[in-house]
């Protein structure tokens, strides 16, 4: 292996590299010391070309080269990277859909924590935000689409399965049909569902030269295969007759559907915050990838099925991987949460800021307790995972409320509730009886629906605590996060990125975007059997101007 020194730095070539060719300088070439090699690699619209001479190796971003043998009189060229522009990292069928610059998307998160200013920075950058929808108000969300409609940029809203409360997801799909929503994220279905069918095929019709347009889209968020699938075929039959039925579509809308899928984007949700099947991001992707090329082929679409990756993003490196992988997007989440123009309190992004990879676990989920769904949240600095966990053990245990040990339930309204549990059952009614009077009902004449209700008030509140910053119940705070978030402040420690207050959403999505675009450069090079410093390894984060000022 030959090294060559430079200033302290190291660029090393394996016996392998003989060398590729040859290069010759421009008029106006200048050398960049290798030290300044992370420089040029910065310089994403330019090449580098890594040439020997004088026993070092010198870096440069113009001249001419040529591969095959040396010519006489010019210097070796041991190394080339093309240029890497973010926006080439993806699929730009998807970007040019979408109307967006760059093939990046923020995920969801609930209770318009992913808010609608962050949606709107990131439609402005030539991103796509999501508007986190689940979990609000009816109100709040038609607010939310009305003020994004008014930006002109590219936004979508989320629609997540609510099988407890149908009627909400119904009203949520006739909204995005009436508001003109074109694009929405389909998170936590465990089956289909009318309403998403019908915001689907709304407006499906066939052009004169015979393709077909579908106006809204879909952007399933998924983490098995046979949701996936789902997704990737053509809408149910038995939804669409009961479409054509309800005369929400028409016999030859109905036929149109046949050809087209549910989904043309499906993400593949790996480790993430929130609702999760903890799958292994190299195992999930790769497999959905498949099943995607073997399912467009069988249906014969005339659109490319594509596959986004979710979940343990939040560093260059692990969006390198990911586009490494084919992913045609990446979906970032848990780092959001910690920008300031979160929808959640500085208390949560002053807690997030200080999380580490194990500083996480599962808990009950409040949308879907019953069924023991569990969802990914922060365990460090709150109490919130093992009280959930608990009052989950004491609802399989227990047929009602009136059975609860006179011990348990006295802790209960001492150590969580802060109150009687028949005072919470009282104002848990209360909102029922406004939001889906149907569940009052059942928790009248069902003492361990009743008892559902109670415990899931304290999940309920517990991320409404930690939304609103309440001080005093910080112990109780419900906060959604995956390990991707201790990885986040790995990766920025130490930079302008390290304390809350200086994380945008741009900024954060810029410095993953273009720290991979990096990485992509260095790995090409490695692949050319050269090893480079250290440093060029880890593209650490930069000040907004100067990554604007390499993507011009």
């Amino acid at each position: 292996m030959d090294q060559f020194q430079q200033r302290g730095s190291t660029v090393c070539r394996s016996t392998g590299n003989t060398g590729l060719g040859w290069w010759r300088p421009a008029s106006t070439s200048l050398p960049v010391l290798t030290e300044e090699l992370e420089t040029a690699l910065h310089q994403v619209r330019l090449p580098v070309y890594l040439v020997s001479g004088n026993d070092a190796v010198v870096a440069h971003t113009d001249g001419t080269a040529g591969l095959g043998e040396d010519q006489p009189g010019t210097p070796p060229l041991l190394g080339y990277a093309p240029p890497c522009p973010p926006e080439n990292l993806g699929n730009a069928g998807f970007c040019a859909d979408l109307g967006i610059r760059y093939p990046y998307l923020g995920g969801s998160m609930a209770k318009g924590i992913s808010s609608a200013t962050m949606a709107e920075e990131l439609g402005h950058a030539g991103m796509l935000g999501f508007f986190g929808a689940a979990g609000l108000p009816y109100a709040e969300v038609e607010a939310a689409v009305d003020r994004l409609a008014k930006t002109g940029v590219p936004y979508g809203v989320n629609l997540i399965h609510s099988p407890h409360e149908p009627e909400l997801e119904k009203a949520l799909a006739d909204l995005y049909i009436q508001k003109k929503v074109r694009i929405v994220e389909a998170s936590a279905f465990l089956a289909l569902t009318l309403p998403l069918v019908r915001y689907r095929l709304h407006g499906i019709h066939r052009l004169p030269d015979g393709s077909i347009v579908v106006p809204n889209r879909i952007i399933a968020k998924i983490s098995r295969e046979e949701l996936a699938t789902k997704f990737f075929s053509p809408a149910p039959e038995q939804f669409i007759r009961e479409l054509v039925a309800n005369g929400d579509i028409t016999p030859a809308q109905a036929e149109l559907a046949a050809h087209v899928p549910l989904a043309q984007d499906v993400t593949a949700e790996a480790d993430s915050g929130g609702h999760t099947d903890n799958r292994p991001a190299i195992a999930l992707f790769p497999t959905i990838l498949s099943l995607a090329a073997r399912l467009e082929q069988q249906h014969g679409y005339a659109c490319k099925l594509r596959v986004g990756l979710a979940g343990g993003i939040s560093t260059p490196a692990a969006a390198t991987a990911a586009f490494a992988m084919g992913a045609a997007y990446i979906m970032v989440g848990s780092a959001h949460q910690a920008c300031i123009e979160s929808g959640t309190s500085h208390q949560v992004r002053e807690m997030l800021a200080e999380t580490r990879q194990a500083d996480v676990t599962m808990a009950p989920a409040a949308d879907m307790f019953e069924m023991g769904v569990s969802v990914q949240v922060l365990k460090r600095g709150t109490m919130f995972p093992m009280r959930a966990a608990r009052l989950y053990e004491l609802y399989r245990s227990f047929g009602c409320l009136e059975d609860l040990p006179v011990a348990e339930r006295e802790k209960l309204e001492k150590t969580m509730f802060n109150a009687p549990l028949d005072d919470i059952w009282r104002d848990t009614r209360a909102y029922f009886l406004h939001r889906d009077p149907r569940q009052v009902e059942r928790g009248d004449r069902d003492p361990k629906h009743r008892m559902a209700l109670v415990f899931r008030w304290y999940l309920g509140q517990a991320a409404h605590w930690a939304k609103n910053g309440e001080p005093s119940r910080k112990m109780d705070y419900q906060v959604w996060c995956g390990p991707a978030m201790g990885a986040f402040n790995e990766w920025v420690a130490g930079s302008c990125l390290e304390k809350p207050e200086r994380r945008t959403t741009v900024s954060v999505a810029l410095n993953i975007l273009h720290g991979a675009a990096v990485l992509n450069r260095v790995n090409f090079l490695r692949s050319q059997g050269l090893q480079l410093p250290a440093g060029t390894l880890r593209a650490k984060p930069l000040e907004l101007a100067q990554i604007k000022e390499y993507l011009r």
